[in-house]
């Protein structure tokens, strides 16, 4: 079988660019802290940075969002004029992690194959979306990524190697010699290694690889048939991911078929983890209710489902200005709490006034759903071990179901690849 990831050609700024200040956060990360992006930029000061190449999610509603795709258009033209990248032509870079908590969590940088890729619901794809896919999410992306000359990658993907082989013995086949950067992250990010690697250990990967794709060993391993093999789970960025697809598809439609799939964008950068890393965490993604009628969604909510306080049922924890309490749903409509109470506000905001954000970490969300008109709902994580066979026998999770890790934990933006 054709492993849909690959070595690809990989930019990374040269020796002499400050990379605590070149790489930031993904930029869907502190969509409710506009403080924690100020900060960012004092950081960078004029320095090259990622944070010119990207569009934190926090002000894509923002009234200069044109104006602001088109200086990262012009930002990315400059870097690649001004030689600040050493390219590594057909290359994969290990990377160590260090988070915040000390933990390391390992990755593999390269690139996959978008032909082997779709978000659409159903879908039995190598690689696949582990959560819905909103599709009115993509378009103001796109308008980023169809005129930009590079790509920078915040997507991470999930293989399912309980035997900790491929990614884990990385560590004991590179040395100092292969080190392309080491440095600390910025903003309680933690600190990051990367090793370029050589031509061998990459054939040993795809070799790896495509044991885990096995249809013996997967129809085993997930105890099921006849279902589509599930090489390459979305863990974070799948929106970017998808954003990535849908310029492929229509670029399509302007070029011959040599011309496509000969083509950069057919591919996207993407680090490669893990499941069963140590370091990753699956926590909840909570919901945050603003300038809602607070009795009037509450009244709802009771009216919609069957909601009790004496532990039956899917379990969240609702906080306003004037209770932090538990709640349970004894009738659910998904087989998850967060599936059940966004099948809820979906229904409830179109109709009514207030907006939703999704935030990670309890004492956010406590905070901000405990302010005048918010509501806060907090939910328990569901168990990493569970995902892959999930999304084999139900198909993608309702959106915002899981984040891996802190904020703070997330991907930071750091190689680029050219797409045109």
């Amino acid at each position: 079988m054709k492993i849909p990831f690959k070595s690809g050609n990989i930019l990374i700024p040269k020796k002499n660019i400050n990379m605590h200040k070149w790489s930031v956060v993904a930029c869907d990360q502190y969509t409710s802290e506009p403080d924690y992006w100020e900060e960012v930029k004092k950081i960078v000061g004029n320095e090259p940075s990622t944070l010119n190449l990207t569009l934190p999610e926090i002000y894509l509603e923002e009234s200069d969002v044109e104006e602001r795709i088109k200086k990262i258009n012009v930002s990315m033209k400059e870097m690649l004029e001004n030689n600040i990248f050493d390219e590594y032509t057909d290359s994969m870079i290990y990377i160590e992690r260090t988070q915040n908590d000390g933990k390391v969590r390992e990755g593999l940088i390269g690139i996959v194959d978008l032909e082997d890729y779709s978000y659409e619901k159903g879908s039995q794809t190598l690689i696949r979306a582990t959560e819905k896919t909103v599709i009115e999410r993509i378009p103001p992306r796109m308008k980023v990524r169809e005129n930009a000359l590079l790509e920078l990658p915040h997507i991470m993907i999930l293989i399912d190697d309980e035997k900790k082989d491929i990614i884990e013995s990385l560590k004991n086949k590179v040395t100092d010699n292969d080190l392309v950067y080491n440095f600390d992250l910025m903003q309680k990010g933690g600190h990051i290694k990367g090793y370029n690697l050589n031509k061998n250990i990459i054939e040993e990967i795809n070799t790896k690889l495509e044991k885990l794709a096995d249809k013996d060993y997967f129809e085993k391993k997930y105890n099921v048939s006849n279902k589509g093999i599930l090489l390459f789970a979305m863990g974070d960025g799948n929106h970017s991911l998808a954003t990535a697809k849908a310029c492929y598809e229509k670029l399509k439609s302007t070029m011959s078929e040599t011309e496509y799939l000969n083509h950069p964008a057919r591919y996207a950068l993407v680090e490669l983890v893990n499941l069963h890393s140590p370091a990753l965490e699956f926590e909840a993604i909570h919901r945050v209710l603003f300038d809602v009628d607070v009795k009037d969604l509450l009244d709802n909510l009771y009216n919609y489902y069957d909601i009790n306080e004496d532990g039956h049922g899917q379990k969240i924890e609702l906080i306003t200005k004037d209770f932090d309490k538990t709640l349970y749903i004894s009738n659910p409509k998904s087989n998850i709490a967060v599936g059940s109470i966004q099948i809820f506000l979906d229904e409830y905001l179109k109709n009514h006034k207030g907006k939703i954000d999704y935030i990670h970490g309890d004492n956010v969300t406590k905070e901000l759903g405990s302010k005048e008109n918010n509501i806060g709902i907090i939910f328990e994580p569901m168990a990493k071990e569970e995902l892959f066979k999930t999304v084999i026998l139900d198909g993608a999770l309702p959106r915002k179901t899981f984040s891996m890790g802190h904020s703070h934990d997330k991907r930071f933006y750091l190689e680029a690849r050219k797409i045109k």
